[in-house]
């Protein structure tokens, strides 16, 4: 019999953008340092019984002071791009008033360095890390909170408008509505379904204000942008039940975001099914407007699809993949059980199904056509460990990355406009509710010395940034 012909490399388009990602509170550590004051995350990590093992970002990777360093191990991967968070209260340590200029000199430092190594800075405003003198002040729920973060994002593009030219409002506003202000299971840790909801909307308003200011204060050609961690739903089966079940958490999930966002309204469906809790009148008039701004492309996170049933008994809400709670971070959803879809995990309990970032990516082209969008979160977290060589083997790590990259060739290939693609994370760090349990990067760190090690799949994707060429799966990559 003839031998097979073996798969060959995929080739992604020359001007694809390959890079990697962390956040400010989950890598910098210097809590305290050149006038940071605390945001709700230090709160929520130093409160007994909060985060795992009590651990807190006091000191993280301490990337604060080793930012030259992981500049070099990026620089010597070959990634073009680098996705970081700015820490609010670094620049702005009451969320009001002038900036502190040593925490935009950090930033300053950080992007010369990098554009220094050829690789392009990509700016976060909203990594989770509020002031805590807002929270008190009410947080997100409080509409103040939008014109306040609004504020924010104009002192830093004017700061550091002619280095990064590439902008991202929030990072994932279901979690900071939702898990912080739903279940409890992020900062500020508040359980009240309603504030929830309020939080959502204000978010939404500080993101359109948010690109307003960022406008006002950059160049014509910089690129202006939204994360969100668009669930990818899936109902247990084509019972109504199910079905019904599934689009009450897309509304929740997704669409209370991409509704007005990108669509100038919420939906219907979304409303109805919340108007128990709230007849959503702190909606003013002109806020659907100021929502939906324009922006040059859609940033997407993907880790895991999400799998409901409806219509059962069960009604426990620790499956859901977003930590455990007596609280449910779905408001007005109580009849949706979650379930965990066939397949591996990872080290989070997390399926592994390329194939619903393929479908969410075609769902996305469908829905928007005429919006580029960007990976701007995928990885995997798996139970890492040094050999006695000294070296950190990962294979599942890449599997998970060759997977996950050739459902983004596919649909390219079916027509979605994927301009790039973050991998999560750059270095293993605090990973917020787990504290340093689990581990997301690309580059191992010894959290006793800080000293980092680049693991298997560090190598393996610098070989496909470097290239443009997805190697099929076990190739000898490591």
């Amino acid at each position: 019999m003839p031998q097979a012909e073996a798969p060959a490399a995929l080739t992604f388009p020359s001007s694809f953008t390959w890079g990697t990602a962390t956040a400010a509170y989950q890598i910098e550590g210097a809590a305290t340092l050149d006038g940071r004051t605390p945001s709700i995350w230090d709160t929520y990590s130093r409160t007994p019984g909060r985060v795992r093992n009590g651990d807190t970002g006091d000191v993280a990777t301490d990337h604060y002071h080793r930012w030259r360093e992981d500049v070099a191990i990026m620089a010597d991967l070959g990634v073009g791009a680098y996705r970081f968070s700015l820490a609010w209260p670094r620049i702005q340590p009451t969320g009001r008033g002038p900036s502190v200029q040593k925490g935009l000199d950090f930033y300053r430092r950080l992007t010369d360095e990098l554009l220094e190594k050829n690789i392009q800075p990509v700016a976060t405003l909203y990594h989770w890390d509020l002031p805590q003198e807002l929270e008190d002040a009410g947080g997100w729920p409080e509409r103040a909170t939008a014109e306040r973060f609004a504020e924010y994002a104009g002192l830093a593009a004017e700061a550091l408008g002619d280095r990064v030219r590439t902008w991202i409002t929030l990072n994932e506003p279901w979690c900071s509505a939702f898990l912080g202000y739903a279940s409890g299971v992020h900062a500020p840790g508040r359980t009240d379904p309603v504030a929830a909801l309020r939080a959502a909307h204000h978010l939404n308003l500080g993101h359109g204000k948010a690109v307003q200011a960022l406008r006002a204060n950059l160049p014509a050609d910089a690129q202006v942008s939204v994360t969100l961690n668009i669930h990818h739903v899936r109902p247990r089966s084509g019972a109504e039940e199910d079905v019904d079940a599934a689009r009450r958490i897309d509304a929740l999930a997704n669409r209370v975001f991409t509704g007005p966002m990108l669509q100038g309204a919420y939906p219907e469906d979304l409303l109805r099914d919340t108007a128990s809790l709230t007849d959503w009148s702190f909606v003013k008039d002109g806020d659907l407007e100021e929502i939906a701004q324009p922006l040059d492309f859609l940033g997407v996170n993907y880790y895991t699809p999400t799998l409901v049933s409806g219509g059962a008994a069960e009604t426990s809400h620790g499956s859901d993949g977003h930590g455990n709670s007596a609280h449910s971070p779905w408001p007005g959803a109580d009849g949706v059980s979650f379930h965990l879809p066939p397949g591996s995990t990872t080290a989070m309990g997390w399926a592994v199904d390329p194939t619903g970032l393929y479908d969410l990516l075609v769902r996305l082209k469908d829905d928007f056509p005429r919006l580029p969008l960007m990976i701007t979160e995928n990885g995997a977290a798996f139970d890492d460990y040094v050999n006695p060589e000294g070296e950190v083997n990962d294979p599942d790590r890449i599997a998970y990355l060759q997977g996950h990259l050739a459902a983004v060739h596919r649909a390219i290939e079916a027509g979605a406009d994927v301009r790039g693609y973050f991998l999560w994370s750059l270095l293993d760090n605090f990973e917020w509710g787990y504290g340093y349990s689990k581990r997301f990067g690309a580059v191992y760190v010894d959290y006793p010395t800080g000293k980092r090690i680049p693991k298997a799949s560090a190598r393996w994707y610098g070989g496909v940034a470097r290239t443009g060429l997805l190697p099929a799966p076990d190739s000898d990559q490591g």
